[in-house]
C-alpha cells in the first residue's frame, strides 16, 4: 500500500510505502526537518504538526510524551522519526 503525504504551505508531496516514518517521507519531498539524534527519538527536534490523516496513526506513546515534554516541545506537534505513515496525511512545520 502507498501512502500521499502532503506537506503544508510548501505544496510538496510524495507517495511512500506504508511503513515509511513521516521524517523519511520529508526528507524524499526534499524539505528540512531537524533531526540531531540521528532519528532516535531522543532530541524531539522532528516534531511536525498532523493537519489531516491523524487518525491514521497511533496515540502518542508515554515515551514520546515524555521525550516532548523533557524537551519543550510543543504538545500539537508529533515527532517524525516515531510516526509510521499507514495512510495519506498532510503536515506542516513552521519554518517551511
Amino acid at each position: 500500500m502507498t501512502c500521499v503525504i502532503r506537506f503544508e504551505p510548501s505544496r510538496k508531496s510524495v507517495e511512500v510505502p506504508a511503513g515509511t516514518t513521516l521524517l523519511e517521507a520529508a526528507r524524499r519531498a526534499e524539505l528540512p526537518v531537524a533531526s540531531a539524534c540521528g532519528a532516535d527519538g531522543i532530541c524531539a527536534r522532528c516534531g511536525l504538526e498532523i493537519l489531516e490523516g491523524a487518525d491514521t496513526i497511533p496515540p502518542e506513546t508515554e515515551r514520546e510524551l515524555d521525550i516532548k515534554h523533557r524537551n519543550r516541545i510543543d504538545a500539537d506537534l508529533r515527532l517524525s522519526c516515531y510516526i509510521d505513515v499507514a495512510g495519506d496525511m498532510t503536515v506542516t512545520a513552521p519554518y517551511w
